[in-house]
């Protein structure tokens, strides 16, 4: 690792970093692959590493269309908790979080992991009887859950409203306290220096047009840089998995939506945990530059743009005005929208496909930033063995045939 100097620093801050070493190289494509890892992401990056570091398979390709961590890797909330209700989520987003918490001393930099907590609230008795269930079924997996009173999230958050005459009145919540959120480019960075120390190439601004396919087997894929031939491909992208599909010559159960969030002016510290309500639908946190991070579930309607509808604009911005009305006067810095896959259980789809050495990790519709780690380490055992990990096992596309869906939607209160 380089070593610099003040004076050295300074003068880099001064000539735009040109002597810096670049963090990855800017690998050509070669003709052939062990492995093609379509989609430069978080997830894509962490199946490559794990495909290096814990397989040994280092005959790899990351093929994105734009730059690394350019989609919905840095188009997100960045929170990260474990407590779903079902045991195949709860043991995948487990995993995941077991992950995060070496994370940064595993890749050698800092993603800034911030173990701060998350409340789900509850408004209703019936609201407090799913966060009891839930809480309960995540102990009896090993995680850890509390349910709070009232009294219980004021004291974590003072300023929430908790008058019993507001329109759904906070009675309690599920509370997480080794959840938190972490620096989403950073992660995408790290994922992509590390892959590439252990020689990955990582290939930006290769679109890929069209998948090879010899007697039912991937034979490589057609890109916007020529043809790359692969044994195996593993597609591991957000809001076009079903265009890839259809590439491969099937379909997915799969809809894309809009999903927008919204960063504040910068404030005090004044919100040390993460707070979400599926009632009024608003989930809030503060960033260490002490912008309030703040979103709400997708778009009703389908599509492909990066924006989303005023409505839902409007409707989560009345939420947290509800929930707290310290912000009333709050001005929104910037907005934007990402596009995320949805599947009809709200869980993700990883394993084989209907053609043979081409896998999918695809589908983590609200959910994906958090499962990063967990998700990566799954896809790299199965495109390594061929097979599913005891993990990634119920999420197979065969699920939505034989009726075992892992059905998440109403179960682990917001989606996120």
């Amino acid at each position: 690792m380089q070593k610099y100097s003040i004076m050295s620093l300074a003068r880099q801050a001064l000539n735009g970093h040109r002597g810096w070493q670049p963090a990855w190289r800017e690998a050509e494509p070669k003709r052939r692959y062990q492995v093609i890892v379509i989609g430069g992401g978080g997830h894509g990056l962490a199946t490559a590493y794990y495909l290096a570091r814990v397989h040994g398979i280092t005959d790899v390709a990351v093929i994105e269309k734009g730059w690394i961590g350019g989609g919905n890797t840095g188009r997100n909330t960045t929170i990260v908790r474990s407590n779903y209700l079902w045991d195949a989520s709860a043991a995948l987003y487990e995993k995941s979080l077991q992950l995060w918490e070496g994370l940064s001393q595993d890749l050698n930099y800092n993603v800034m992991f911030s173990q701060r907590g998350v409340l789900n609230l509850g408004h209703t008795l019936q609201d407090m009887r799913d966060i009891r269930r839930r809480v309960n079924a995540n102990r009896l997996n090993g995680i850890d859950g509390e349910v709070l009173d009232t009294q219980g999230v004021k004291r974590l958050v003072p300023f929430i409203n908790t008058s019993p005459d507001a329109r759904y009145p906070v009675l309690g919540a599920s509370w997480q306290p080794r959840a938190g959120i972490a620096r989403h480019d950073a992660v995408a960075w790290a994922y992509a220096r590390a892959a590439d120390a252990l020689g990955v190439d990582i290939i930006e601004n290769c679109e890929v047009t069209g998948i090879r396919r010899d007697s039912g087997r991937v034979t490589g894929v057609e890109t916007s840089r020529g043809l790359i031939e692969a044994d195996r491909v593993g597609a591991v992208v957000s809001g076009h998995a079903g265009v890839l599909a259809d590439m491969a010559g099937f379909r997915l159960p799969l809809e894309s939506h809009p999903l927008q969030a919204l960063v504040s002016e910068p404030l005090k510290p004044i919100l040390d945990t993460v707070v979400m309500s599926n009632a009024v639908h608003v989930y809030v946190s503060q960033s260490d530059k002490g912008e309030l991070v703040i979103g709400a579930g997708i778009d009703a309607y389908t599509g492909y743009g990066n924006r989303g509808s005023f409505r839902t604009l409007e409707e989560f911005l009345a939420a947290l005005i509800e929930l707290y009305p310290i912000f009333s006067r709050l001005r929104m810095l910037r907005h934007w929208g990402g596009i995320v896959d949805t599947a009809p259980d709200a869980s993700p789809i990883i394993g084989r496909t209907p053609v043979d050495g081409l896998f999918f990790n695809v589908g983590w519709g609200t959910g994906g930033f958090k499962a990063t780690p967990g998700s990566g380490w799954v896809f790299a055992h199965t495109l390594a063995t061929g097979q599913p990990h005891d993990i990634n096992a119920p999420f197979s596309l065969e699920r939505f045939h034989s009726g075992a869906l892992v059905d998440e939607h109403g179960a682990a209160a917001v989606a996120h």
